[in-house]
């Protein structure tokens, strides 16, 4: 097979692994190992490959799995491409999400077909090939970078470790470069770091066949020197090889740790790119997070997942870097919407009302946008947040039973309805309204003027909408229609036009945030909040 060519170059490939336990900042890894690459000049694309066997992550518990992130073709993805498109300013596709529930289903469909001329279809090497198919499919670049999801070892990852061991006959082996994260703990009893965990998820990575080139040492706290030198000894890498990386303030500091450690000379040999990263940018952002400006904003997301804040990661990051734009010191603060009162709501300079499905703590939900549209307190509504505004709207209209026929499908004053051609989909992953559409803004409108344009494009996933035939009654409430699809026939942004600033969209503007570039609902939303705070 001839050799990956991209810009003239080979096109190199770097894998990160992780060991001892998941969710150890792979993805912040990849992501930050990209950022230093992109700051030496280099172009980069990204891949996640999970071993779950669903076919896509928009079936998965929000609350165990974390946010499911939208790309802009409509994939429902993990939560680490978030992170991707945030730390590497891009925007990614389904090719750059690979779940083997997905692969595998095209081989079977494909050995239904008798694509396979009677052979036996077997993990190896079938499969194995299938997700270095997919590797190279997505690779665009001069360095792709592929994490793989899970923990060496995992019985549902061996086919995925063995696609990128046996990656290195295909292409080289001086064109991979395989990295690989493990945790450290610190034993409080005996005051000391134990690196046998570690040492145990590098003996089964190179049990697999995988020396690392790399091994980066996460810490709860700043470990001393003699950890990388038992891992580097135990582990065969180099010591200069082994990465500590405690615990920072910030993700975005991970970039410039990374540049400032003996990776970076790792990397270099490896791209053959001996420019030095230019990471002022990140140095400013750092910086900004850091600060702890006088002005203070207390923003309470009306939520019913709180055990795990990755449900909704994309909403706080969009929310920090609105606070950095805006340099006010940022609180978020959750408000539980199946016992919200209005003393809650009260408590907080602005009120944000994320996306969800299903009707647990809709009711709270509602009277937060209720509150809001009454005191005149800063509201921003995201999917979710725009129906259950429209609801709050109609009652306060009068229409006393007015709903969503998500929430109660017998309601005749039913002001959100399923959209057209989603009947009998609602169990049904991948048939949502998905990824980017267009929607043209009311001239003049709160939202035009914060994105300063009339026609804007925005990600979505959705199966309900505002039913027009309320639209007299949601006016009488309060709200006007700021926004709508470009044939008129749906909503995607409301308003209030004497509030100082409240707000929704059917979109998710959360997904298109970025750490350096603050989205301009949520810059709104913060500066409505800095001026009520201060008043």
């Amino acid at each position: 097979m001839e050799d990956s060519i991209t810009h003239g170059k080979k096109q190199k490939y770097i894998f990160v692994t992780g060991g001892v336990l998941s969710g150890v900042g792979k993805g912040i890894t990849a992501a930050s190992i990209g950022a230093v690459l992109q700051a030496k000049g280099l172009v980069v694309s990204i891949q996640k490959c999970d071993p779950y066997l669903n076919v896509d992550a928009g079936l998965l518990n929000p609350a165990e799995h974390g946010e499911c992130f939208v790309t802009k073709d409509g994939a429902e993805t993990d939560l680490d491409l978030g992170h991707y498109e945030r730390f590497l300013d891009v925007e990614l596709t389904q090719k750059n999400a690979t779940l083997s529930g997905r692969l595998l289903s095209q081989l079977i469909a494909d050995e239904r077909a008798g694509k396979f001329g009677g052979k036996t279809v077997q993990l190896v090497p079938h499969l194995t090939h299938a997700i270095q198919d997919a590797i190279e499919e997505a690779a665009d670049s001069d360095v792709h970078i592929v994490e793989i999801g899970g923990t060496v070892g995992d019985y549902e990852g061996l086919s995925f470790v063995e696609a990128i061991r046996e990656f290195s006959t295909r292409v080289g082996r001086e064109n991979c470069l395989y990295v690989h994260v493990v945790y450290v703990p610190f034993i409080g009893t005996s005051k000391e770091f134990k690196t046998k965990p570690a040492q145990n998820a590098l003996n089964d990575l190179r049990g697999f066949g995988i020396v690392p080139d790399a091994v980066v040492v996460r810490t709860d706290d700043h470990a001393p020197v003699n950890v990388a030198r038992k891992i580097a000894l135990f582990g065969g890498v180099s010591e200069s090889a082994v990465i500590l990386l405690p615990n920072a303030e910030t993700v975005y500091e991970v970039p410039l740790s990374i540049a400032a450690c003996g990776i970076s000379d790792v990397l270099a040999r490896f791209t053959h790119n001996t420019v030095k990263p230019n990471l002022a940018a990140w140095k400013r952002l750092v910086r900004q997070h850091t600060s702890h400006p006088e002005t203070k904003v207390d923003v309470g997301i009306v939520a019913k997942y709180l055990d795990n804040e990755d449900t909704y990661i994309s909403v706080l990051e969009a929310l920090k870097s609105a606070a950095w734009a805006e340099k006010v010191d940022l609180t978020i603060s959750w408000i539980d919407a199946e016992k919200a009162t209005v003393a809650d709501f009260a408590a907080h300079d602005a009120l944000l009302v994320p996306g969800g499905f299903g009707p647990r703590g809709i009711e709270g939900k509602i009277a937060a946008a209720r509150y809001a549209l009454d005191h005149d307190v800063p509201y921003l509504g995201l999917c979710l947040g725009l129906q259950v505004a429209v609801i709050a709207s109609s009652r306060k209209a009068g229409l006393k039973d007015a709903n969503s026929t998500e929430f109660v499908p017998t309601t005749e004053q039913n002001v959100v309805y399923i959209m057209a051609g989603q009947q009998g989909k609602e169990s049904t992953g991948g048939t949502l309204r998905l990824g980017d559409y267009t929607a043209h803004l009311k001239k003049d409108s709160k939202v035009a003027t914060a994105y300063k344009s009339r026609t804007v494009t925005e990600r979505h996933r959705h199966r309900y909408e505002v039913n027009q035939a309320f639209l007299g009654d949601i006016e009488r409430g309060g709200l006007v229609v700021s926004g709508t699809s470009p044939d008129g026939k749906l909503v995607e942004y409301i308003e209030s036009p004497v509030n100082e600033y409240f707000v929704a969209t059917q979109a998710h503007p959360e997904f298109k945030s970025r750490p350096m570039r603050a989205h301009p609902l949520f810059q709104g939303l913060i500066r409505a909040a800095k001026l009520s705070s201060i008043a």
